[in-house]
């Protein structure tokens, strides 16, 4: 017992001593502490001010637009041949995909479609079976393992694809009648095209604030970033609604197994080989954006880590690379630029918090300190202007208030899960592929 006393009053000897230093010292080295996290706060701050105001000219740049690349007329009779590849992993709606491709104007001799079904559902599997049975145009190719995810995937109906151009659509995308005919009129008329990409649309955009956040995410890709690397002759891919070379593919190594975006990784392979994407800005192609919210997170984790990742891996070839301009150099980030705000997000938070904890104690001036905030906010709002403004070039100007109201509720989730993303490929953390649920409804 008397140990336990003599303890107890060591502790509170030492919780007394502690506090007559800090008394005497701690202040000092909190004052010293918050000038130093006050100035991290504001390089941030100017920073992703910066960022803002590019956001800002691009979106700007984005309503005065013209595309440089026309659409050209289809020529039936120098067609190349096609293989249309639709990988699925136990989602019967890829068979409405493959309706829509059967349809397509294209000559019936020069494509193909295949459907790689990596379904552990063998309830889905037989029907995408039972529909090739019934469709010469359909073949099925599924694999004893899911190894490689959907670039796996790809490569596997790779072996297998007989067309000079493949043509690459996940299973929930819609395509019109005439889209493969445009898609593929690039690679008639100049020969030294390697990829091309449509724009997206989405059928469910109104669904709820989870789809107008889903869409207007990818449409500030599409009507601002996408646009504007194409005013400068090159472009990006975006996994679906593309068409790349095949003889191409293959000397540059096929796709990269394992990747989570596998169109990006190949997009700056591409942009390394100084290869030519162009972007289709008139071409659209609808699909279906996640409609619960933890979907969306998963997504958007995806994708950050997969991009990031994929300039890890390619950042160097590039930087270094002489057989491209500099400017092509500068190009190629532009499909990775978006994921500096998150982490800038981040950062401002993070900082202007200890900020806050370290100040000097005293009442806090409320309105001042929501009028600065408000501020801060106005000035690093770049993404939500070019929000509004691919709202507008998509003509749906009058879901802003939903989206605003998208983007500082679930949006600001959604920030955290970017950056869980980006931070887990910095640190070279594994990630898997989520398979996300999408509300496509199909019978047949």
């Amino acid at each position: 017992m008397g140990v336990i006393m003599t303890f107890i009053d060591w502790i509170l000897q030492l919780n007394s001593s502690f506090l007559e230093w800090n008394v005497a010292h701690g202040r000092g080295i909190l004052d010293v502490a918050h000038i130093i996290l006050d100035d991290i706060f504001y390089f941030f701050l100017y920073i992703t001010i910066g960022i803002t105001i590019f956001y800002l000219v691009l979106s700007v740049f984005s309503i005065f637009y013209k595309p440089r690349h026309k659409e050209k007329a289809f020529d039936a009779i120098k067609s190349p041949s096609v293989t249309i590849q639709i990988p699925t992993r136990n989602e019967i709606i890829a068979l409405r995909c493959a309706e829509r491709c059967l349809d397509f104007d294209y000559p019936k001799n020069k494509f193909e479609i295949l459907i790689g079904d990596d379904s552990n559902d063998k309830s889905v599997s037989k029907k995408l079976l039972e529909f090739a049975k019934m469709h010469s145009q359909v073949k099925v190719y599924k694999r004893k393992e899911n190894i490689g995810f959907k670039p796996g995937n790809l490569n596997n109906m790779l072996k297998h694809s007989k067309g000079d151009i493949i043509v690459i659509f996940d299973s929930d995308f819609t395509p019109d009648r005439d889209f493969l005919k445009r898609l593929i009129a690039p690679f008639v008329h100049d020969k030294s095209i390697s990829a091309v990409q449509a724009r997206w649309n989405f059928n469910n955009f109104n669904q709820n604030i989870v789809t107008v956040l889903s869409s207007t995410i990818v449409y500030v890709f599409h009507h601002i970033v996408l646009t504007f690397m194409e005013r400068f002759n090159t472009g990006s891919l975006c996994g679906s609604a593309e068409a790349v070379k095949k003889d191409d593919l293959i000397k540059l190594g096929s796709w990269v197994s394992g990747s989570l975006t596998e169109d990006v990784e190949y997009a700056l392979r591409l942009h390394k080989a100084n290869k030519n994407i162009i972007y289709l800005p008139e071409l659209e192609c609808y699909s279906d954006v996640p409609y619960k919210a933890k979907d969306l997170y998963k997504q958007q984790m995806r994708w950050a880590y997969g991009v990031i990742k994929s300039y890890i891996l390619h950042s160097r070839g590039l930087i270094f690379n002489k057989r491209i301009t500099f400017g092509r150099k500068l190009l190629s980030y532009c499909a990775g630029f978006g994921y500096t705000l998150p982490v800038m997000i981040l950062a401002l938070f993070s900082f202007g918090t200890l900020s806050f904890i370290t100040a000097t104690p005293g009442p806090v001036d409320i309105p001042k300190f929501a009028t600065e905030t408000g501020i801060n906010i106005i000035l690093t709002s770049g993404l939500i202007a070019a929000s509004l403004v691919s709202l507008y070039k998509a003509k749906k100007t009058k879901y802003f208030l939903k989206m605003l109201a998208s983007s500082f509720t679930i949006g600001i989730i959604t920030t955290f899960y970017v950056n869980k993303g980006i931070f887990k490929s910095i640190l070279g953390k594994p990630m898997e592929w989520y398979l996300l649920n999408k509300d496509t409804n199909y019978s047949k």
